[in-house]
């Protein structure tokens, strides 16, 4: 089951393009756009803004464990991890193969 607080984060994210979309929505209609143009518009800010969003939210849900080598890439990447996951994840990022 998801975590509440990410549920509340979607709706909130949703709520918030939404409401820009139709702000930007109702200015474009003061300069006469078309209706079929208006709706396109709208929806493309909202997919933008939705997106937009909806990164940020992954961003600050996920914690990202490195190698610690120069020039090694190998990093793991956790979303909504417990404490014990992480630390876990992280001891395998420090002793990976190619770490020798």
């Amino acid at each position: 089951m998801k975590d509440p607080r990410h549920r509340i984060l979607t709706v909130g994210a949703v709520a918030v393009s939404a409401a820009l979309s139709i702000a930007i929505g109702v200015r474009l209609t003061a300069y006469g756009v078309p209706p079929a143009l208006l709706v396109a518009c709208t929806a493309s800010c909202l997919a933008t803004f939705s997106s937009l969003l909806f990164r940020l939210a992954g961003a600050w849900s996920t914690t990202t464990h490195r190698c610690t080598r120069p020039g090694c890439d190998f990093r793991v990447s956790l979303t909504h991890a417990t404490p014990a996951d992480s630390r876990r994840w992280q001891e395998i990022a420090a002793r990976h193969p190619h770490r020798n």
